[in-house]
C-alpha cells in the first residue's frame, strides 16, 4: 500500500497561520502620554454617553421617547453624572425594579474601580519604556569627502563616492548613557530562482569606526545630553540621485522593498538597565535626502539646548565649506 509523503516544512493544515497578536503593552508605549489621556478621556466620554442613552431609554416614564431625547440640557446632565461614576467620584442611582439601571449602574461602578488600575498601568508602562533619543527625519547622503573625518575626508578628496549620514541625540537631561553601540543593516526582497516567490534578505553594512574606518559597529564611551551623534554609513558609490541603486557591492536594480535598519543600545548610569531603539529608512518612501545635515555649532558657556543650529536640525546645507561640522562624529 502506497503511502503519502510529506515534504520538512510543508503542513495538510495551514489554516492556523499566520498567528499575529498585538501587544496592548507595547502598543501603548508606543504613544505619547498626552495621546493616551485623550484616548482614554475620549473612550469614557464615549461609555458615559452611551449608558445615558440606554438609562434614558429604559427609564420607567410617560413621557414619549421624542420628549426624553429633546430636554439637551438633561441628556448632558445625566452623562456627566456617567462619566463622574465611570471615574469613581460620584454614583447612579437606579429606579425601584428596574433590572435595565441596576445593569447599567453597575457598569459604571466597575469601570470607576477598573480606571485608576488601568491608569497606574500606562503610568507604569510609560515610566520604564525609555526611548531616549530623538531621530533626525531623513538620512542625509553627500560625497564622502564631508564626512567627519580628516583622514577618511582627505583618502575620498577626489572621489565621487557617497556616504549616508544618519542622526540622532539623546533628549532626557537627567539620564547619562554610555557604551553607546550603533549598527546598520540593509533589508530587501528579491525573487528566489527556485520559484520565483520574494524572499527577504538582510545584509550587514559597514560603518565609520571612531577612527574613521569601516567596521562592524560604531561605538561611543559617553553621551552628552542633547549634543548629536552621527553614524557614518559608506555606500561605496556615487549617488547622483534618489532612490539610489548601490552600496558597498550591493546591486538594488532588482530588489523590491529596500530599508535601512540603523539601531543603537546603550547601558543607563545609576540604573544599570540597557536601552535599545531603531530607526527604518525606507528607500522608496522619501526617507533619503541629497545634501549634507546642517551643522550645530557647540558653545560650552551655554546650555546645550541654546547652541546654534537646533532649529535647522531638519535642514541641509549644499556648501562645501561646511564639511567639517562640529559636534560628536
Amino acid at each position: 500500500m502506497g503511502r503519502e509523503v510529506r515534504w520538512p516544512g510543508r503542513s495538510a493544515d495551514t489554516r492556523t497561520h499566520p498567528r499575529y497578536r498585538t501587544s496592548v503593552r507595547w502598543w501603548i508605549a508606543g504613544r505619547t502620554v498626552h495621546a493616551l489621556l485623550l484616548m482614554t478621556l475620549g473612550a469614557l466620554a464615549g461609555l458615559s454617553v452611551v449608558v445615558a442613552t440606554a438609562w434614558t431609554l429604559t427609564e420607567h416614564s410617560p413621557r414619549s421617547m421624542a420628549d426624553r431625547f429633546s430636554n439637551e440640557e438633561a441628556l448632558l446632565d445625566l452623562s456627566l453624572t456617567v462619566l463622574r461614576a465611570c471615574v469613581g467620584t460620584d454614583n447612579l442611582e437606579p429606579e425601584p425594579d428596574s433590572t435595565a439601571h441596576q445593569m447599567l449602574a453597575t457598569v459604571a461602578s466597575v469601570t470607576g474601580a477598573l480606571v485608576p488600575a488601568v491608569l497606574l498601568g500606562i503610568v507604569l508602562i510609560k515610566m520604564f519604556a525609555l526611548r531616549p533619543f530623538v531621530w533626525r527625519r531623513r538620512a542625509s547622503i553627500s560625497h564622502a569627502w564631508t564626512a567627519d573625518f580628516p583622514g577618511y575626508s582627505r583618502n575620498n578628496a577626489n572621489s565621487d563616492d557617497a556616504i549616508i549620514a544618519v542622526r540622532f541625540y539623546n533628549r532626557f537631561h537627567n539620564l547619562s548613557l554610555v557604551d553607546l553601540r550603533a549598527r546598520a543593516h540593509l533589508r530587501y526582497l528579491e525573487r528566489s530562482p527556485h520559484d520565483g516567490s520574494l524572499v527577504i534578505y538582510k545584509q550587514w553594512l559597514k560603518v565609520l569606526d571612531a577612527q574613521g574606518e569601516p567596521a562592524e559597529e560604531r561605538s561611543w564611551l559617553a553621551v552628552e545630553r542633547g549634543a548629536p551623534f552621527t553614524v557614518w554609513i559608506p555606500v561605496e558609490a556615487p549617488v547622483g540621485e534618489l532612490p539610489f541603486r548601490r552600496i558597498q557591492g550591493k546591486d538594488l536594480e532588482g530588489s523590491h522593498g529596500v530599508k535601512l535598519l540603523v539601531r543603537l543600545t546603550a547601558r543607563t548610569v545609576g540604573l544599570g538597565t540597557e536601552v535599545a531603539d531603531e530607526r527604518w529608512f525606507d528607500l522608496e518612501g522619501g526617507d533619503f535626502e541629497l545634501g549634507r545635515f546642517v551643522p550645530l555649532q557647540p558653545d560650552l558657556d551655554k546650555d546645550v539646548w541654546h547652541w546654534e543650529g537646533w532649529t535647522e536640525f531638519d535642514g541641509l546645507t549644499g556648501s562645501r565649506s561646511d564639511g567639517d561640522g562640529p559636534g560628536p562624529a
